[in-house]
């Protein structure tokens, strides 16, 4: 399957270095520490700091805006910027499944095939549009626009589809986590003997990273009772975002993720159109 033609027709529109960092195993580890964050942060915002999951939603929301605000000004990735995002959209997507399942009542099935078909409709569009998935061409705004859509789509799928199978199925945190992780081994097995398109691979495993850090994320927090280790979400939340700023700050400095400069057929192709 096709999925990276973007050098053929290059948008007209502002053009910046790319905004997404490299997928290294930085990339990997921060992405799992973030969707246990987000898992735990709105449980630590909602219950013990008491502010109901209304109120979280509204003050995550207000942060996420402004700091994506500041992600689409940059002309360039940032590493604390892009990952603060990611942070944040982990916690709002995470809060739109518990809303739709709280609030309003929607069964946990519905609202992750709801959550699947609006991500594969992003897919489809952006595709159409942009003529490539691949996260090595974040160049414009219209293309980071798509991207950061589906990325708050696979958190809030992935915590549909992670509470799916650990509460309503009643597999528990553990079972649920490891079964999230053999499916990323299966894709990553794919990808390496080339069974499976590069980019298809890394959004399936972006999608399940969501629900493996949720489960991880459940996991720790949950009292015993309940199937957990009972550390709760003061805790981890405070262990794993002190690793992810230590984490962000090395790759700051060191540069070790900063994106290689956009390939010449990109802009050769721009440059036709001018």
């Amino acid at each position: 399957m096709q999925l990276d033609r973007q050098y053929d027709s290059a948008p007209r529109m502002r053009q910046m270095l790319n905004k997404v960092p490299e997928v290294t195993v930085f990339f990997w580890v921060i992405k799992v520490l973030s969707t246990t964050v987000g898992e735990t942060a709105a449980d630590f915002l909602n219950v013990s700091v008491h502010l109901g999951l209304t109120g979280t939603t509204l003050v995550m929301a207000v942060a996420l805006v402004a700091v994506l605000v500041r992600q689409f000004r940059a002309d360039r990735y940032v590493a604390w910027i892009y990952w603060l995002a990611v942070v944040l959209v982990s916690i709002v997507g995470t809060l739109i499944t518990d809303n739709l399942s709280d609030n309003l009542g929607v069964p946990l099935g519905v609202s992750t095939a709801v959550f699947a078909v609006l991500l594969a409709a992003t897919f489809a569009v952006w595709y159409r549009s942009e003529g490539t998935l691949s996260i090595h061409s974040i160049v414009t705004t219209r293309r980071e626009a798509f991207y950061w859509t589906a990325i708050l789509f696979t958190f809030a799928l992935g915590t549909a589809a992670g509470d799916l199978l650990s509460e309503r199925l009643d597999l528990g945190y553990l079972l649920s986590g490891l079964i999230f992780a053999a499916m990323i081994a299966v894709v990553a097995s794919a990808y390496a003997w080339s069974w499976l398109n590069p980019i298809v691979a890394f959004w399936i495993a972006y999608i399940l990273t969501r629900p493996l850090g949720a489960s991880l994320g459940d996991y720790l927090t949950q009292s015993r009772d309940d199937g957990g280790l009972g550390l709760g979400p003061v805790i981890t939340s405070g262990l794993f975002l002190a690793t992810i700023l230590v984490l962000v700050g090395y790759l700051s400095v060191t540069k070790r993720d900063a994106p290689p400069p956009v390939e010449a057929p990109y802009h050769r192709a721009a440059a036709l159109q001018r």
